[in-house]
Parts: structure tokens; sequence; C-alpha cells
């Protein structure tokens, strides 16, 4: 790393005269090393969970309850970023936060290296809860590294951050799942494992380029509330030891006694935060109507990550069972497919920044609503074009990777439409009193798409059946058409924000 840093040719103890990151405040770089680690951890993993369900060698269950065990894991790292944040804001502070995260989801990761299939839910869980506590608050000391929302190199500093992100998501499938599918798969959660040691190791050893604010507690607990906190978790602890106890003892627990309350909460927590947020009294009608319209772009995002996300659970097992993964001859992991996105993502989001910059200054770069719709329509698309490989396969025959590199493209590009539009119209559209937890609700839309994608497959839907992917493409689709059609309605909600 000391050669991506440079020390300015001033005298020092002069303003600018600290090593920088790229010019930006040196504990960027302890940040975006930790976040590539973790990433490279979680991406790694992610990319041999599907394949690791459905193996003969590895727990070799049905495509359905594989795609619902992925769904549900993800959508629990998305649905735990608001409690981590709550960590990090009321009990621990960020730094401290990000360093207990750290430590539990290595933890995880070298409990799925165990060879017991007993201990592989409990590795989900601590890289779950891990994953959660860590999201919200390492995005929040990029922040204290810089004097305010003005300072001109803030959004610089999260464009380097993020490259980080997708840097660990584009590495991890090539090498952790290289090693888990041809070696040996508890080697490679192994080697996640490795991952998110050297980001928690960067971290620790890096920490005192952190701003101070890091390690402050922003609003801490009061004894009373902290005396509260505790008794209702430990009613609720206790409420589910005592039930699933019984459900062991009298033998009639199923991993639906997990997957179907965990799927629900995935759907239900969602609709209760918007709905807690829409009723409050405080609100004025300016920000009500700003949440009226916020539900729009909710729902449209929740549609778009239920298919987005079955890129790395439905796409893959099918891509393990009947597609053609080789190019020129030469045969590669079906994990790789998962470095497509992110190389993708490297590769584009330069280009679409300078085209909307370019757009704008002739007036004419399209609406949030308009980039919102598009990337529906786009994530729709990419489902029709999965109806080609899937008729191939149906026919006997093995569909072409080229066809899966086409999806996972069209994928890509909506997402660029869709994303940084909603991390930007949720920061806007946040009512003064919920600005620190709206991130977090932004998130939870990633939580009800992939909630819903796994109550699906519990219920028994095949998910690559050719009737079911031309229903949730023909979705995508309507959607974004409807909220096109609709766009003047939402505009006049969303008041002074464009």
């Amino acid at each position: 790393m000391a050669s991506s840093l440079t020390k300015d040719s001033v005298t020092p103890g002069t303003p600018g005269s600290e090593k920088t990151f790229f010019g930006h405040p040196r504990g960027l770089a302890t940040l975006f090393m930790t976040e590539m680690w973790e990433r490279f951890s979680y991406y790694g993993m992610r990319a041999l969970l599907p394949l690791y369900l459905v193996a003969p060698g590895g727990l070799a269950l049905n495509a359905g309850t594989a795609t619902a065990i992925y769904s549900v894991y993800v959508s629990l790292v998305y649905l735990l970023a608001m409690p981590g944040g709550w960590f990090g804001d009321r009990v621990w502070g960020p730094r401290k936060t990000v360093a207990v995260a750290g430590a539990i989801i290595m933890l995880g990761h070298l409990t799925l290296a165990l060879p017991s299939s007993g201990t592989f839910y409990a590795g989900l869980g601590l890289v779950a809860i891990g994953s959660g506590l860590l999201k919200a608050n390492i995005s929040t000391m990029v922040g204290h590294l810089y004097k305010g929302p003005d300072d001109p190199r803030r959004d610089g500093g999260f464009t380097v951050f993020y490259m980080g992100i997708n840097l660990g998501a584009f590495a991890a499938p090539l090498i952790i799942g290289t090693v888990g599918e041809s070696v040996n798969w508890h080697l490679g959660f192994a080697l996640a494992a490795l991952g998110m040691g050297l980001g928690l190791a960067q971290f620790l050893l890096g920490s005192r380029h952190l701003d101070a604010h890091s390690s402050v507690v922003p609003k801490p607990l009061s004894a009373e509330e902290k005396s509260s906190t505790l008794r209702k978790s430990a009613l609720w602890a206790g409420i589910a030891v005592v039930a699933y106890a019984a459900l062991g003892l009298s033998g009639h627990y199923t991993l639906n006694w997990v997957l179907v309350p965990l799927t629900l909460l995935g759907v239900i927590i969602p609709v209760m935060v918007l709905v807690r947020i829409k009723r409050d009294k405080d609100l004025d009608r300016a920000d009500q109507s700003k949440m009226s319209a916020y539900i729009w772009f909710f729902v449209a995002a929740a549609i778009f990550w239920m298919i987005y996300d079955q890129g790395g659970s439905t796409l893959s097992i099918f891509a393990d069972s009947s597609a053609d993964n080789r190019v020129l001859g030469w045969e590669f992991p079906v994990s790789w497919y998962q470095s497509v996105n992110p190389v993708l993502i490297m590769a584009l989001a330069p280009v679409f920044a300078w085209i909307w910059l370019a757009l704008n200054r002739r007036g004419k770069e399209p609406s949030t609503i308009v980039k919102f719709a598009s990337g529906l329509v786009l994530v729709g698309v990419s489902f029709f074009l999965f109806l080609a490989p899937l008729s191939i396969a149906e026919g006997g025959h093995k569909a072409a990777a080229l066809w899966l590199v086409a999806i996972y493209f069209t994928q890509t590009v909506g997402e660029l439409l869709l994303s940084p539009v909603g991390l930007s119209v949720t920061t806007k559209m946040a009512p003064a009193k919920y600005a620190s937890q709206m991130m977090g609700v932004w998130f939870l839309a990633v939580t009800a798409g992939d909630a819903t994608t796994g109550l699906l497959s519990i219920a028994g839907v095949d998910l690559n059946r050719t009737g079911i992917v031309a229903m949730e493409a023909a979705l995508a689709v309507v959607a974004g058409v409807a909220v096109w059609m609709y766009r003047n309605k939402v505009k006049a909600l969303m008041g002074d924000v464009r």
C-alpha cells in the first residue's frame, strides 16, 4: 500500500503536508483495503454457496431449497444493516462495531470451513450478522474523513472506496471459486476466512489514520434504554430457544421452521418500517408527500433486486447443470460467472458518469424516474433473454456461456441506471428526522426482493421454469412502464427533489 501513498512536497505542518491516498486522507487506504478484503470474503463465499448446496459432495439439496437458503441469507445481510447501524450509533461507535463485525465474519467463514453440515448454517448466520454490522458503519467512517458534505474530495473518496468493493467482488470468484469447486469446498470457505482476516488486520493496524469521530458513540444509550433493550432481547431470544427446543424434542423440526419465519420477516419488516415513517405525525405535508413518492421507488427497487439477485442463485444453478461453461474449448468454473458483474461495473461506471455529465450540459439528462424505469425494464429484458438458454436446455442441449454473459451484461446496465440513482434519491427525500436511517431503508428493498424469491422457492415454485421466468420478466417490464407512465404524478409528489 505504501506505493499508493504520496507526500506533498510542501513544508511539514502546513495544510496538505500529510501523507495521502490518491490525494485523499490516508485513512481512506485503511477503509479501502478493509472493504476490499471483506467483499472478497463475502462474494467468494456467495459464489460457492448455491453450488455447494446442490453438489453431491456438498449438501446435495434440491435447487428450490438451495435457492431459498441463498435468498434468505442475502436478505438477512441487508436486513441486519439497520440494527448494525443502530449498534454503531447507540452502543459501540462505528470503529469498534467494524472491528467486532470483522471478527464475527471471519469466525463465520471458519465455521463454514468445518466439514460438517451441522455447523454450516451457524456459519451462514455469523457471516450475515457480521456483514450487517459492518455494512452501514464502514461507509459512515469514510464520511468522517472529510470536512463535511461540502468537502470537494468527498464524492471522489466514496468513488475510490466503491472501487475496493468491486475489486474484491471481481477477484473472489476467480480465486475462492476455483479452489472451492476444483480442490475442496471447505478449503474455499477457509480462503474466505483468510480474506476477512487480512481485512481485519489491515483495519486494526491502520485505524490510527482514521478520524477520531469514528470512535465516538453519537447517541449513546441511557442506562434505562440499555436495560430495556437487554430485557427485550433476552425475552425474544428465550422464546426462540424454547420454541425450537420444543420442535426438536418433538421430532417436528425441519429446515423450513427457520426459512419460513426469516423470509416472512424479510417481507413484513420493510413494510412495517415504511408504514411507521409514513404515519409519523411529526412529518409535515412536504415530507409526507416525498415518502409517498419514495414508496414507488422502493417497490420498484424490490422487484428489481428480486430478479437481479437470482444471478447468484437461479442462474448459477442453471449454469452448473445446463450450460456449456467453455471459452475456446477451455472449461472454467461455474463460480466465475459471478466476476462478470463487478468487472462490467468497473468498466461501465465511468462511461455512464461521462454520459450523464454530457447530457446534463445539454439539458437532456434523463430524470431520476426515467432512469429508474429504464433499469426495471432492463432487468426484465435480462430474464426474457434467459428464456433462450432455458429453451436450449429443455431441448437436451447445453446452452452457450455467452447467453449467460449477455444476461449479466443487461442486468449490470440496469443496475447502473437504478442503484446509484436509488442511493441518491434516498438521501435527498429522507425526512430530517430519519436522515440517518433512510440508507438502511433503501437496503430493505433488497431484503424484500430476496425474501420474495425465498418464499417462492419454499412454496415449491421452480424458478428455472420457462413460464415462471417469463412471468418475472413481464412483471419487471410492466412495473418499469408503470413508473414511466405515472412519472408526472411521482414527480409532483417529490416536490423540490429532482
